[in-house]
């Protein structure tokens, strides 16, 4: 089969003929079918976002058909279409140890131990390939999903979970003032879709991509644009004036940035006794006042992956079409030319996704 992979941190990503991944214990076989590559690719390919077991075959999420289970393996059964999560974790309530399989992340801490290597070690067959083996526990069975009319369109699964995970721990309800900070990323763009779905009475998506921008306000009237200035104040002010007021819920889904601004100006726009959840990827020390943080009583969540119920209630979501993914613009790319695809997946944003149908 054909897979694109990576031989050590900072090589080229290359297209090879490797052989079929055999299942072993714990383990399912997919045919895969839509694998959405995110914008960053190439920066994580070149060492830019953290250590990754090598030599490896790339790719995290997608959607597959799945071909063979082992046989202690009882969640996925041959011939259904599922969703690979690539989230895998050691199933240790007391010190659970979490990481992306075919990717870059750790959870918890974000350290490397011997139990994260190991993991990382056993599971090398990431999702841009032909064919990949992942453990069953990052594999999830989406029930009606063989007859959904556009498969590529799931491959933009993975992130709206991800997202739906840190919607679902804001605690937030219908007809709450919703501020989406990093809006026009995808990750941002599919916090605004599920902000939406939940009955949102107003989304405030913050950006600085001024086309993606206009894309999500274009989605629904409740949906008002910011486009940030890079500074505090102005930032600030202009979220409350798109708001009508303080926020009940900011999503911060911002990627890497140059400082902390945005993402204390989202913080100086929650409301007394409001929720900020951080999803994104700000490599940012942030500067949050105490007596603020107190005074307001506000609370600061984190949110990294999610639970499957989750998943699957995003899945069920998009089933009903109360999360419409014909929001979504795709563009294909198949699989020999991985150079190619990378240089197309950082010129797109927002709700428009780049997906490799291996």
């Amino acid at each position: 089969m054909q897979a694109w992979t990576l031989d050590g941190s900072g090589s080229t990503l290359s297209v090879e003929e490797v052989p079929d991944p055999r299942v072993r214990s714990g383990g399912v076989a997919l045919r895969m079918l839509a694998v959405q590559v995110p914008a960053y690719t190439r920066v994580l390919v070149e060492g830019g976002r953290g250590g990754i077991a090598t030599p490896t075959v790339l790719g995290i999420g997608g959607i597959g058909i799945v071909e063979e289970v082992a046989d202690d393996v009882t969640t996925v059964r041959p011939g259904e279409t599922a969703l690979c999560t690539g989230f895998l974790r050691s199933g240790r309530v007391a010190e659970p140890e979490e990481v992306l399989l075919g990717w870059t992340g750790i959870g918890g801490r974000g350290a490397t131990t011997a139990t994260t290597d190991r993991m990382r070690r056993v599971w090398r067959t990431g999702t841009f390939a032909e064919r990949t083996v992942m453990p069953g526990s990052a594999v999830l069975a989406l029930p009606g999903a063989e007859t959904y009319g556009d498969p590529t369109k799931l491959a933009f699964l993975p992130w709206l979970s991800v997202a739906a995970g840190a919607v679902e721990r804001s605690g937030m309800t219908a007809g709450d003032r919703v501020v989406v900070l990093g809006a026009s990323g995808q990750m941002g763009g599919a916090a605004v879709l599920l902000a939406l779905a939940r009955g949102a009475a107003k989304v405030v998506a913050v950006g600085r991509d001024a086309g993606s921008l206009d894309r999500l306000q274009a989605l629904d009237g409740r949906v008002g644009a910011v486009r940030s200035v890079g500074t505090r104040d102005a930032d600030a002010a202009a979220i409350a004036a798109a708001a009508g007021g303080d926020a009940d819920v900011v999503i911060d889904a911002l990627g890497p940035t140059p400082t902390p601004d945005l993402t204390m100006a989202g913080f100086d726009s929650v409301r007394t006794d409001g929720t900020m959840v951080l999803l994104g990827g700000v490599r940012q020390a942030l500067p949050i006042p105490y007596d603020q943080l107190m005074r307001r009583r506000i609370t600061l969540r984190g949110s990294w992956m999610c639970s499957e119920e989750t998943a699957y209630r995003v899945w069920r979501q998009v089933e009903a079409g109360i999360i419409d993914l014909g929001a979504l613009e795709v563009t294909t790319v198949g699989i020999e030319d991985p150079a190619a695809a990378l240089a197309q997946a950082e010129q797109i944003r927002g709700l428009s996704v780049l997906v490799l149908t291996p």
